[in-house]
């Protein structure tokens, strides 16, 4: 070092081309925030849009009567949605009934071989059936189910309605099974516990409450299809809960009041949809609520 000691190197106030690039950058990342926050608003516009809509059309049309009559024939004032509501909630328990527990433990198969070739085929044939149009599961509904029975009946709504949920319920399952820490499985293995009641009694209660949302999630995505309906419950006027018999939906409901040219049933069609649209987001905003609670309990866990 020749004996001499270097002194310090003292860092004064930023050059002018230092002050500048600073300053590029801070307009730069505002122009791009307020980008980011146009766009996100231009995606809730169509939906802010059409709720307000659906509010303003169906909110004169509802009435205490409205929930608990039957439809009334055209010039009858009056009426009411309880015979699709009732054939909502048959078909789309009829569903869940069937895609819950293949779903489930399709999920538990995929996520055990996660990294063999048959998990990989497991999660590319969910994907793949995720995106079949709803009204093609619905003539496939109409040709495995109806076309045997010779009629339409809430078991062939059921039916296709399962085939709708399976992919979220075994996708949402799976999921949240990989965000369950393997050190509990760990655990349960060592002290002796068989692989499928570490399964049973491990694993599946401690991804209960993102399971839970997955099912809602799929029962909201299943309960607003009108299309495999026209193929498969088909529609009835009167209150039916024979599963072997077609019964009224909402969805199909809406599309028959909407398609008819009198303005008593098109007020009726806008009513049934306001009531489909605030179940549909209730189940989602129940959905997100506990999927929020679910991420705060593993992140209290975490630390």
């Amino acid at each position: 070092m020749n004996g001499r000691t270097m002194a310090p190197r003292m860092t004064g106030a930023p050059s002018r081309h230092g002050r500048g690039r600073l300053l590029r950058r801070k307009v730069t990342s505002r122009i791009m925030l307020a980008l980011a926050g146009l766009t996100a608003l231009l995606a809730v516009l169509p939906l802010a849009w059409i709720i307000i809509y659906v509010v303003r059309a169906g909110l004169p049309a509802l009435t205490p009567e409205f929930f608990t009559n039957l439809p009334t024939p055209v010039g009858v004032p009056g009426g009411g949605i309880v015979n699709a509501i009732v054939g909502s909630a048959i078909t789309v328990g009829l569903g869940l009934l069937m895609a819950a527990p293949v779903g489930i433990l399709v999920a538990i198969y995929a996520t055990a071989n996660a990294e063999r070739p048959i998990g990989t085929v497991i999660r590319f044939a969910t994907d793949t059936l995720s995106g079949v149009p709803s009204i093609v599961m619905g003539i496939f509904a109409y040709t495995i189910v109806v076309v045997p029975q010779r009629h339409f009946s809430a078991l062939a709504g059921g039916f296709v309605l399962a085939l709708i949920m399976l992919p979220i319920v075994v996708r949402s399952t799976e999921e949240m099974l990989k965000l369950v820490p393997s050190s509990l499985r760990e655990a349960s293995l060592a002290l002796g516990a068989p692989e499928w009641r570490t399964w049973w009694r491990v694993l599946l209660p401690a991804a209960s409450n993102g399971i839970l949302t997955g099912l809602m999630l799929a029962i909201a995505r299943a309960g607003g299809e009108a299309a495999p309906m026209l193929f498969t419950a088909f529609g009835n006027p009167f209150m039916s809960v024979a599963l072997d018999q077609p019964i009224a939906t909402l969805p199909h409901t809406i599309y028959t009041y909407a398609i008819s040219p009198y303005e008593d049933w098109q007020a009726k069609a806008w009513a049934t949809a306001l009531v489909l649209i605030v179940l549909v987001l209730a189940l989602n905003v129940t959905a997100r609520y506990v999927t929020g609670r679910r991420a705060r309990k593993l992140g209290t866990v975490t630390r």
